[in-house]
């Protein structure tokens, strides 16, 4: 009697709290459509740019679709909140413009250890975590502009080089945005792989496993790619989905515990990236999709649709390789077509962030120039460069002010 009255004292509110209801199952299906199928090209851009090879790519995009799904699961089974998980796509399109380690794949996986290190810490030890949260806004979004500009340029240089392969892709991007954003990059997906089979000209396309164990790649661990590449990834995977995906719960009434979940997506991010994972962490996006009325009427019942969502990453992370193995006879222009138009909206946010404060422009504009021009000066890559010497410019503006 206790607990059907805890439930509401209905034997439909003690169903709903022992099962998940039939609309957050729904809810969790979009949401890891949405979540997977929108970003995975930048997935395999990054991995491939830090020198994976193919089956190291496929296991790194398995391995961080079963993290980010195991973690969502257990968290909002634990806090009984809607915490919705995902792959760092702000940090992954870091990876695809940064310079591969010299020591390989094994040294960016090093990078990637320190990175989710450094997010364990974050939640640990308050300071690194206020730290992390004092990057101005806006130089953290010029970072990311800048970072973002020459992948979504990618797309127009492709209609040029090969128009009848991008195009398509890029006309059913547009069209299909103009009815539902969320689906705009899932259907140009679908488009692109309908063009991947008419250029086969006959041959197979089918991928040779559906299912395959994922590798274990030692990690190298160098100065240079911590510093080059982990440093970075952590600042703009905290400062884009980390402290957004917080401040998204809050937003709809949820008080969630900021420091124990940066501490469990970085203890995620440690277990998956010997096997190639990048990043795990916060989702903002996802996460709204999963707290808001369409969600669930009641609010204490949507964190099932974090876990249901949960679920079907996990499933689709099963079949990474087979995904992997069709997008291995798409051209790279192709593949990089639809990691632009992927990235169109976020780099239309970040410019907007990044200019938001007048006295703050001068110093984002110089983050975003360096940043976006790809140099590497003494192994550190130009996303280190830019925010280096936009916060330097920000110091001495606010000095002189």
């Amino acid at each position: 009697m206790r607990l059907l009255a805890s439930a509401g004292g209905s034997f439909e509110g003690v169903m709903a709290q022992t099962f998940p209801p039939m609309q957050t199952v729904s809810t969790g299906l979009v949401v890891a459509v949405v979540g997977f199928f929108s970003s995975f090209p930048i997935v395999l851009q990054g991995l491939g740019a830090m020198g994976a090879s193919p089956s190291e790519a496929a296991s790194g995009l398995m391995s961080a679709a079963i993290a980010m799904g195991l973690a969502a699961v257990v968290l909002s089974l634990w806090y009984r909140l809607p915490i919705s998980v995902a792959w760092s796509t702000p940090g992954v399109a870091l990876l695809a413009v940064s310079a591969a380690p010299a020591e390989g794949f094994s040294g960016a996986i090093g990078a990637f250890l320190c990175a989710g290190a450094l997010t364990v810490m974050a939640g640990l030890w308050k300071p690194l975590g206020r730290l992390a949260a004092a990057i101005p806004t806006t130089l953290a979004q010029a970072m990311l502009a800048g970072v973002l500009m020459p992948l979504c340029i990618l797309p127009f240089k492709a209609a040029v080089e090969i128009p009848w392969q991008a195009l398509p892709v890029i006309l059913t991007w547009f069209i299909a945005g103009r009815f539902n954003r969320l689906f705009a990059v899932p259907a140009a997906v679908i488009a692109a792989a309908i063009v991947v089979i008419l250029n086969a000209g006959g041959a197979t396309i089918m991928p040779e496993r559906l299912v395959a164990a994922p590798i274990w790649t030692p990690p190298t661990f160098t100065l240079s790619s911590a510093i080059g590449i982990g440093v970075p990834l952590f600042i703009v995977t905290m400062a884009t989905q980390n402290i957004p995906g917080i401040a998204v719960m809050r937003s709809f009434g949820y008080a969630p515990a900021t420091g124990r979940l940066f501490s469990a997506v970085g203890g995620a991010s440690l277990l998956s990236a010997p096997f190639g994972a990048p990043a795990t962490c916060l989702a903002a996006i996802t996460a709204a999709m999963c707290s808001n009325e369409d969600s669930h009427p009641d609010p204490a019942l949507r964190y099932w649709s974090a876990i249901m969502g949960g679920v079907f990453y996990c499933l689709f992370g099963v079949f990474a390789v087979a995904i992997t193995g069709f997008a291995a006879h798409a051209d790279p222009l192709l593949m990089g077509t639809l990691a632009g138009v992927a990235l169109i909206g976020v780099l239309a946010n970040s410019i907007f962030a990044a200019l938001e404060v007048p006295a703050e422009r001068e110093a984002a504009m110089l983050t975003f120039a360096i940043t976006a021009s790809g140099i590497t000066v003494f192994g550190l890559g130009a996303a280190v460069w830019g925010l280096l010497a936009g916060g330097i410019a920000y110091l001495v503006s606010n000095r002189v002010r």
